[in-house]
């Protein structure tokens, strides 16, 4: 679990909401412009969607293997 957000905020770790594949994917989930994403939203977003991001992680860990 913790690999995949490794990767994902790969070059923005200190500043997730900075990553391009991170704005990206909230983007194409919640329809939030990447433009518009900021601190404020970014970690909104992350506490709004808490759960379903938990079973996300847990699905990648399960199709990861590990």
């Amino acid at each position: 679990m913790l690999s995949f957000l490794w990767a994902a905020s790969r070059g923005n770790r200190l500043t997730p909401w900075r990553s391009p594949y991170l704005r990206w994917r909230i983007e194409t989930y919640a329809g939030i412009p990447s433009s518009d994403v900021t601190f404020g939203s970014f970690w909104a977003f992350v506490w709004r969607e808490k759960a379903a991001l938990l079973r996300y992680l847990l699905w990648v860990q399960r199709m990861r293997g590990i």
